[in-house]
């Protein structure tokens, strides 16, 4: 079985008047993420880990911060045309490891809802999905709340 790692890696502003989206789920809090879609930066960095694992570039090669059909695009809809990409290309997920990286909110309480929802989009068992959440002590931007970072770790099976 030949098999493929990808790695991605995201980041988005923190501003007022945005609704915070992360791993599919709308979050409650007093600020937002910036950006042209949804920005959902643990579905982005997933989408990254997806398309780097098969050698396939990036999410803003696939879908451009320029296309007016992105804008303002539910994040959960490029996942899926992230998947069939690499379904065409003849991979399968195996399996997802994300950590996101975030002061407030606290993050935890939201875990299962995360893996629930990336779940039903990518059509595998929340098994297949670990998603960590965790604080930079306040250190750096993400630490000063100005943003929230997200990492991911793909394994895909040539199918």
């Amino acid at each position: 079985m030949k098999i493929r790692v990808g790695m991605g890696f995201d980041v988005h502003k923190l501003v007022e008047g945005r609704d915070l989206w992360l791993g599919g789920i709308k979050i409650e809090h007093s600020l937002g993420l910036l950006g042209h879609s949804d920005a959902d930066v643990l579905i982005h960095a997933i989408c990254d880990a997806m398309l780097g694992a098969a050698n396939m570039r990036d999410i803003g090669f696939h879908f451009p911060d320029t296309a007016e059909e992105t804008d303002g695009i539910d994040s959960k809809i490029l996942l899926r045309k992230t998947l069939d990409l690499i379904m065409q290309k003849g991979y399968r997920l195996g399996n997802i490891d994300a950590t996101v990286c975030a002061e407030r909110p606290k993050l935890n309480p939201h875990v299962p809802a995360m893996k629930e929802c990336l779940a039903g989009v990518l059509g595998c068992d929340t098994d297949d999905i670990s998603i960590k959440a965790t604080t930079t002590e306040k250190l750096g931007f993400t630490g000063r709340e100005e943003g929230i970072s997200a990492y991911a770790v793909v394994l895909l099976e040539k199918a």
